[in-house]
Order: C-alpha cells, then structure tokens, then sequence
C-alpha cells in the first residue's frame, strides 16, 4: 500500500498543478509590436572618446588630451601647440593634395609664431620594411619627413632650423599591422608645432 502511495502522489500533484495551468486559445491571439530601444554605436577607432565620423584628427596618440573635435587640447600656459598628420600610399613619399590644406593651417601658425618649431617624425609600416632593406625603408620614412619640411619652407618661408625631420621607420606603429587598414594608418608623418608662452 505505502509503496502505491508513493508511486501515485507525485502524479497526482503533478495533475493539479497543470489544472492549475491556464492555455492561450492561439487563433484568437493578436500580433503585437514591441517598440524595443535601438543601439547606436559609433566606432572610435584610435580611443580618444570622439567618434569617427566627428574626429577631426583621427589616430591621436594614446592618453592624449582631446578637445570635442578629437584633436589634441592646447593647455593654458602654451602660445602654440599643434600637431599634423598625414598618410601615405604604401611605398610612395608623396603629399596627396588632401593633407596640404592642414599643412596650410599649421605653416600659416608659424609664420604667426615666428620662434615656433616643428618637429616632424616620418614612419613606415610594417609591411614596407619587409619588403625592402631597413636602409631603404628608413630612408622612405626619412622622406616622407623631409616632404613636409620641403613644403613649409618652399610655400611658407619657415627657416630650416626651426624644422626638424626625423624618421622612425617602423619602430613606433600606431596600428596593428595585420591588417591594409593597420598598416595605412602606420605609413604616416606626425608633426608638432610648438612655443611655449613666454
């Protein structure tokens, strides 16, 4: 008796339970839209908290400061300070028309600057110093530097020794380099403009 019991209990609950159980009568059922929230996410693709599509300078270098435009924010106590970027087509030195009318901004500040520097640093990427010896890809990042020089002194009148040009080669990329975009953003010239107020 105690072992029918125990065998015919739990059926039991289990047929109240889905007495208890209410099922929806489906062909009476009316479709309905839920309004969910969209997500919009706007890539940031060098980290300095400006989207993209807003980034007036894009690949700004880690952890510094930006202004709402992603362009590095000149601090109280700086007369000038500017930076300059420009991307190169892979093995080629040459200054698309695109980054001059930056380049345009940063040789008027000088002539406005007249004690002003600038350093410019050439590099490569990684795919362009394994393409060719370290002399020659050292050599294109050099050049890339002296193109940005060559043009603030032949349309600016800027003074050479208030240019230098360095090249880095591929010793500081700022992409990783598996990939086109990665090494695009690594064929590049980066350049600063500054005079501390005096």
């Amino acid at each position: 008796m105690n072992v029918k019991l125990w065998t015919i209990t739990p059926m039991m609950i289990g047929a109240l339970a889905l007495t208890g159980c209410q099922t929806a009568d489906l062909p009476k059922q009316t479709s309905q839209t839920i309004k969910m929230p969209t997500v919009v996410i706007n890539s940031d693709s060098d980290g300095d908290g400006v989207p993209d599509k807003l980034d007036q300078c894009p690949a700004t270098p880690f952890n510094v400061i930006v202004d709402d435009r992603g362009c590095p924010f000149t601090m109280p106590g700086v007369g000038l300070k500017m930076e300059y970027r420009a991307f190169f087509d892979k093995d080629s030195s040459e200054l698309l028309p695109k980054y001059q009318a930056e380049l345009d901004k940063v040789g008027m500040r000088l002539q406005e600057y007249k004690t002003a520097t600038i350093l410019i640093e050439g590099h490569n990427s990684r795919t362009e110093v394994d393409s060719a010896s370290i002399n020659e890809a050292n050599a294109l990042a050099q050049d890339r530097a002296n193109k940005v020089k060559n043009y603030l002194i032949s349309k600016y009148n800027i003074a050479s020794e208030r240019i230098t040009a360095t090249e880095y080669g591929a010793r500081r990329p700022i992409a990783p380099s598996d990939s086109e975009e990665g090494n695009m953003l690594n064929r590049r010239v980066y350049a600063i403009a500054s005079e501390p107020q005096e």
